[in-house]
């Protein structure tokens, strides 16, 4: 480890010691990626205590803790004394309207991972994930506890990624998975198959490029009798359910599916900042300040106001004074320190602009643009996820609480209306759309 190294590790380390801990048990794991949770919702089963969230090589994070409330800003450098938070009530009893508590194993044994809610009592969901076997899907009745059998996933025989992007929509559903024949190049196939259950057909093969470069495919739903998609390097296309070839989608060509008919391209730390409703022409773009790092939704951004300030610093040197390289180049001379300022979240012309938690999860979608993930600190350091109502300010823990010893995972989310996490032997199913 060179110098500088030792010198960052040293900053980060010290933010980190401050920041809540996360119960025993818990991976400190953090998988990013946009809206879809669907099938690698199992890679995705962690969580952890703190995000660090790097703006590159030679960049320092300050502005880091813990706090129910907005807080001014704090620089990572700065000892603060470890305090808990004031803790809410448990989910189920601040919005019980919106949680199911299920078992987390179907009632033949099987672990099965929610993709998501077909209606106001169904779940979809997939197994075999994880153990090697054979996947299906089913729906699962939240009422009655009953599953039902959909179909049987294609096996994916020469395939980098198993069933992915899970949507529905018009009595169908629809997901991908990448694969790559013999004398062939790779292709990520779209497969169809009835909500009613039936047998899966291919819908068609989408080209892909140097995937490791360029991507896969994301943003898949059903619209009428079309299904749509996006390039992960941007690219908007639709292909009918019946078969067919991709076709693009106009003045979609370098844009990203947020929430079908919307798409928007992103602008280096604002995404989604410039939207366009494909089927009617509206275009909606959102206020942005100079030193604003924004994600928007539809309606609303949230994100942080930073300030970046460059340091010199002093190369690093061996014993005998020859200077040490990072790595193939030279070590950079300054490194940039970013310090948050604020938090906030505002609808996108820029009006009733209100606080965010320091701690909620920045550069994550807020369900239904209005519920945020916030790690508080409880007793003893412990890292407790909670949720946040930015419309109500009423918070909730997800999950048993600080006094519980188990494993939980930070829920995966997005745009919807479903979150979902396993602890123990139950799943918690959140309906986000039934909390008024």
């Amino acid at each position: 480890m060179t110098e500088l190294e030792d010198k960052l590790s040293h900053v980060f380390a010290g933010a980190a010691q401050r920041a809540p801990q996360a119960p025993a048990g818990l991976l400190a794991t953090v998988k990013t990626r946009h809206r879809r949770r669907r099938a690698r919702t199992a890679a995705v089963y962690a969580a952890t205590a703190v995000v660090l969230v790097a703006g590159g090589v030679g960049t320092a994070v300050s502005g880091l803790g813990a706090s129910a409330e907005p807080q001014p800003a704090v620089s990572a450098t700065r000892e603060a004394e470890p305090r808990a938070d004031k803790i809410p009530p448990p989910v189920e009893k601040v919005w019980p309207q919106a949680v199911h508590k299920i078992p987390a194993k179907l009632p033949d044994g099987r672990t099965y991972y929610p993709q998501l809610l077909l209606d106001d009592r169904t779940l979809l969901v997939m197994t075999g994930v994880n153990d090697g076997k054979r996947q299906f899907l089913w729906t699962y009745d939240l009422d009655t506890g009953r599953p039902r059998k959909i179909a049987e996933i294609p096996p994916t025989k020469g395939s980098a990624i198993f069933a992915d992007g899970v949507a529905a929509g018009g009595g169908h559903i629809v997901w991908w998975a990448s694969y790559k024949e013999a004398g062939s190049p790779r292709v990520a196939r779209i497969w169809t198959v009835p909500a009613t259950g039936g047998r899966p057909r291919p819908v068609t093969d989408v080209p892909l490029g140097n995937v490791m470069k360029e991507g896969h495919i994301n943003g898949l739903a059903v619209t009428g009798s079309d299904v749509v998609f996006a390039y992960e390097k941007g690219g908007v296309y639709r292909v009918p359910l019946s078969g067919g070839s991709p076709q693009p989608v106009k003045g979609a060509e370098r844009h990203h599916i947020l929430q079908w008919p919307w798409v928007g391209v992103h602008h280096g730390k604002s995404t989604f900042r410039e939207l366009l409703n494909v089927e009617t022409g509206e275009r909606r773009d959102a206020v942005i300040k100079a030193g604003e790092e924004v994600r928007c939704g539809i309606e609303r951004c949230a994100g942080v106001a930073v300030r970046y300030k460059t340091v010199k610093v002093e190369r690093p040197r061996d014993r005998s004074g020859k200077e040490i390289k990072c790595g193939t180049r030279r070590c950079p001379d300054t490194v940039r320190n970013r310090t948050t300022l604020r938090w906030f979240v505002r609808d996108r012309d820029g009006s009733h602009e209100r606080d965010l938690p320091r701690t909620f999860q920045e550069g994550d979608d807020a369900g239904l643009e209005r519920f945020f993930k916030v790690m508080l600190r409880g007793p003893e350091n412990q890292g407790i996820v909670t949720l946040y109502d930015v419309d109500s300010g009423r918070s909730a823990v997800l999950g048993g609480g600080p006094d519980a010893q188990q494993s939980m995972a930070i829920p995966d989310g997005g745009l919807d209306r479903l979150m979902t996490y396993p602890i123990k032997n139950e799943m918690y199913v959140l309906d986000l759309a039934a909390i008024q």
